[in-house]
């Protein structure tokens, strides 16, 4: 499939005005996505958990218009945040010749989290996906050939993918692939595909509570962090280790293997920070309370044979992973030994969802 696939039919019976309404969550790479070519692309395969909890509503309200190029604002929780601005119409300029009537309309586009903004949950995932899910809803409803929900939903996460190449994954769940992958099927640079592999039940329902080690913005952008893979001394290497744990997850899914899946998950998360780590310039986003957490994590395993594990994102924030059948347990643990290194004791409980939905 090439991106000639997602270039417009003919529109007809365009509506003069209107709102269009959708909910999309975040995500978590499990196998993560560092570093990319071309525009938005991948430079490995990486597979996450689609969230439920931590997620974006985005309303997009649209009016004919006569005048030239795009006219759009965007408010966040009420509020006109014209410093988003620049982004929406980076996104705009790429989606252009796969929707020609982002200049037609006048766009009014509001936005509000379940959580922290750029604190390392992934809201420009949700935030782009909410957005082009909300433009292809517009496109549906007067496209002239009729659109199946196959269709709408590749071309949903093409869209996402870009705005934000992660955002690509949030469009279903609970388990996506991104990037082509010779051991599946299917696999695309171009767009999230639901796994397709059978998955076993230990891993059904799978939680994720957030702890929020830090709520400010995040030091170094994700955009910032991927450009710097282009001449990491390691970057190739990365590349292959990440695609050889897609293949070794395929068996982990598979078989239930929790030990296998927490060394392949762990592993992850540390390599992600160590690429960070070692280009140049170099860069922590870790903090001396994401240390200890990790530590406790470790502790609590060892003293109970627990499978709670950890990942991160780029950001200092920690991913606790644990399977529903722990789900007590391990919120007795988080709340009497984790919190205390969260900002104001916060975090986020969340699990493995199905993905986008209309509101």
């Amino acid at each position: 499939m090439s991106e000639a696939t997602f270039l417009p039919g003919t529109y007809s019976n365009q509506p003069q005005s209107g709102r269009i309404s959708w909910r999309s969550p975040s995500n978590i790479a499990l196998v993560k996505y560092w570093g990319k070519h071309g525009v938005q692309l991948p430079k490995n395969t990486s597979v996450s958990f689609t969230l439920s909890n931590c997620f974006t509503e985005t309303t997009l309200h649209y009016k004919k218009k006569e005048t030239a190029g795009y006219n759009f604002e965007v408010y966040l929780d009420g509020n006109r945040e014209e410093g988003f601005e620049p982004k929406i119409s980076q996104f705009f300029d790429r989606l252009q010749k796969y929707l020609p009537f982002l200049e037609q309309y006048s766009f009014r586009i509001e936005t509000s989290n379940s959580f922290p903004h750029s604190s390392g949950i992934a809201s420009s995932a949700s935030g782009m996906s909410a957005l082009a899910l909300c433009l292809m809803d517009l496109e549906r409803s007067w496209s002239g050939a009729e659109m199946t929900d196959d269709h709408f939903d590749k071309k949903a996460s093409f869209l996402a993918r870009l705005g934000s190449g992660s955002a690509c994954r949030s469009i279903d769940g609970p388990l996506i692939v991104w990037g082509e992958h010779p051991e599946i099927d299917n696999s695309s640079d171009l767009f999230g595909t639901k796994y397709p592999f059978e998955v076993h039940s230990n891993f059904m329902n799978y939680r994720d509570t957030i702890l929020l080690v830090d709520k400010g913005e995040k030091q170094v952008s994700s955009t910032v962090g991927h450009g710097l893979m282009k001449d990491h001394p390691y970057a190739e290497q990365r590349f292959e280790q990440a695609n050889a744990n897609i293949v070794r997850l395929i068996d982990v899914f598979k078989s239930g293997d929790l030990d296998a899946f927490i060394e392949i998950v762990e592993s992850e998360a540390l390599q992600l920070h160590a690429m960070m780590m070692t280009s140049l310039p170099y860069f922590i986003l870790m903090k001396p309370n994401t240390l200890e957490i990790i530590n406790r994590i470790w502790k609590y395993r060892n003293e109970t044979g627990s499978k709670v594990c950890f990942t991160l994102d780029a950001g200092a924030n920690v991913h606790v992973l644990y399977p529903a059948n722990e789900a007590a347990e391990v919120s007795s643990f988080i709340e009497s030994e984790l919190a205390q290194f969260c900002k104001n004791g916060s975090f986020i409980h969340d699990l493995a969802g199905i993905g986008a939905q209309s509101l």
